[in-house]
C-alpha cells in the first residue's frame, strides 16, 4: 500500500505550520467531494473558503491515479517529493549531514557517530541538503519552508537565508568553487545564489513542470536541471541563459549528471531509460535500455569510464561509456533501488534498496560483495566518506547506519 498524502500550511501566533492529511481511501473511482466533506468533518483547518480549493488539488491526485493501473507514474512523484523520509546524506571527509521531517539538519562525527552540531530554524522539512566539497566548511539545506540556509560546518552558524522560490526546494547542490549554491523548486524554477554575498545571481525559468535534480560541471561554468516535464536544461552560470534543453525522454527526469571532465551528461527517466548527451552540443549520443521500470538514479564514476543506474525493478546496471554497452547487471535486492554510487577509486559500487538492506558490489563483474544488513525499514541514501573506507546509510527507520 503506498501512501498519499495532502499538506496543509497554515499560520499559527505568527509562526508557519503545516499539518499533514492522509487519503488511505483515495482511489480512481472515489466520490472526491463526499471524502473531503467526511475529512472536513474532521479537520477545522478546511474552511468553506478553501474547501474549493481542497477538492480540485484530491481531483488532481485522482487523476493521477489513474492515468496507470500500477500508480507508478503518479507514486514516484510522492516518493521523491513527498515521501516520509527522515534523512538524506551526502559525505565530506570526517563530518556527514543528515535531513530530517523534523525540521532540523544534524552534523555528525563520521569516526564516532557522534552529533556535533544540530541546524535548527527551518520552518517545515529539511529535504536537500549538500557539503561544499572539496571544502567542507559549509553546509546548504533546502526546505519546504521555501528557504534555503547557509551554515558553518565547523561551527553551525548560520550565515545566510536565501528567500524568493515561491514553493518547496527539493534539491540543492554547491559549484565545486565554492562560490554558488544552485536550488531546484516545485516552483518550475532554479536559482543560483551568491555565497559571500547571501544575494540570488540568477532565476533560471524555462521548464514548464517541477525542477527535481540539478548538478554544476566540474568548471563551474555549466549547470543542468531535471523536471518532471521530461526534460533537461543546460545553462549558462555566468550569464543565465538556458544554452540547451535535452529532450528525448518519455517520462519525468530522476536524475541528471555531468561527468567529471564535463564533456557527457547522464539523464536518468520514469521512462526507463538513461541517456547519454553531448554537454557542449546538446546533441543526443545514446540511449542506454535493459531496466523493466524507472530509473531512480544515475552516476558517473570518476574517470568518467563507467555510468551506472539504479531502477525501481530492484536492479543496477554498470555501462562502458565509451561503447555504451551494458558490461554488468547488479542483481539481488528485493525492491527498488533509490539510490547509487561509486567508490572514490571507481572499483565499487554501493545501492540503497527498500528491500532494507545496502549492497556492496564489484563495478567490474557485477559480484555482490557484501549485504549491508540491520535498518528495520527501507533505505533510501547510501554515500562513501572521502577515503572510500567508510559507508552511511540513511533509511525511514529514522536512523543512520556508519559501516567501516
Amino acid at each position: 500500500t503506498k501512501l498519499i498524502r495532502i499538506i496543509l500550511e497554515y499560520v499559527e501566533g505568527g509562526e508557519l505550520k503545516t499539518r499533514s492529511i492522509d487519503l488511505l481511501a483515495l482511489s480512481p473511482h472515489s466520490d472526491v467531494v463526499a471524502l473531503v466533506e467526511e475529512i472536513q468533518k474532521e479537520e477545522p483547518l478546511i474552511t468553506a473558503s478553501c474547501k474549493e480549493h481542497v477538492i480540485r488539488l484530491v481531483q488532481r491526485l485522482q487523476e493521477k491515479l489513474g492515468e496507470q493501473e500500477d500508480h507508478k507514474f503518479y507514486l514516484f512523484k510522492v516518493r521523491n517529493i513527498f515521501k516520509m523520509t527522515l534523512e538524506i546524506l551526502r559525505v565530506s571527509v570526517e563530518i556527514f549531514i543528515t535531513g530530517s521531517y523534523d525540521r532540523t539538519c544534524k552534523v555528525w562525527d563520521t569516526a564516532s557517530g557522534e552529533e556535533l552540531h544540530t541546524l535548527g530554524g527551518h520552518k517545515n522539512v529539511v529535504y536537500a541538503i549538500a557539503f561544499n566539497n572539496p571544502y567542507g566548511d559549509k553546509i546548504a539545506t533546502g526546505s519546504f519552508d521555501k528557504t534555503c540556509k547557509l551554515w558553518s560546518a565547523e561551527t553551525g552558524k548560520c550565515y545566510h537565508t536565501f528567500r524568493g522560490h515561491t514553493a518547496e526546494i527539493v534539491c540543492l547542490s554547491f559549484n565545486l568553487q565554492s562560490t554558488l549554491v544552485a536550488t531546484g523548486s516545485m516552483d518550475r524554477t532554479a536559482k543560483l545564489w551568491d555565497i559571500e554575498k547571501g544575494e540570488v545571481v540568477f532565476t533560471l525559468r524555462g521548464h514548464s513542470a517541477e525542477i527535481v535534480a540539478l548538478s554544476f560541471n566540474t568548471t563551474g561554468d555549466r549547470i543542468i536541471t531535471g523536471s518532471f516535464d521530461c526534460t533537461v536544461g543546460v545553462w549558462d552560470v555566468v550569464t543565465g541563459r538556458m544554452l540547451h534543453i535535452l529532450i528525448g525522454h518519455r517520462g519525468e527526469i530522476s536524475s541528471a549528471q555531468f561527468n567529471w571532465d564535463c564533456s557527457l551528461i547522464a539523464t536518468g527517466s520514469m521512462d526507463k531509460t538513461c541517456m547519454l548527451w553531448n554537454a557542449m552540443t546538446g546533441a543526443h549520443i545514446a540511449t542506454l535500455t535493459g531496466h523493466s521500470d524507472e530509473i531512480m538514479d544515475v552516476c558517473f564514476d570518476y574517470a568518467g569510464q563507467r555510468i551506472a543506474t539504479a531502477s525501481a525493478d530492484g536492479s543496477g546496471r554498470v555501462y562502458n561509456a565509451e561503447t555504451k554497452k551494458c558490461i554488468a547487471k547488479l542483481e539481488g535486492h528485493g525492491g527498488e533501488i533509490s539510490k547509487i554510487c561509486f567508490n572514490p577509486k571507481g572499483n565499487r559500487i554501493l545501492t540503497a534498496s527498500s528491500d532494507k538492506t545496502a549492497r556492496l558490489w564489484d563495478a567490474a563483474t557485477g559480484h555482490c560483495l557484501q549485504i549491508l544488513e540491520g535498518h528495520t525499514d527501507e533505505i533510501f541514501s547510501c554515500a562513501f566518506n572521502y577515503k572510500g573506507n567508510i559507508i552511511i546509510t540513511g533509511s525511514k527507520d529514522n536512523t543512520c547506519r556508519v559501516w567501516h
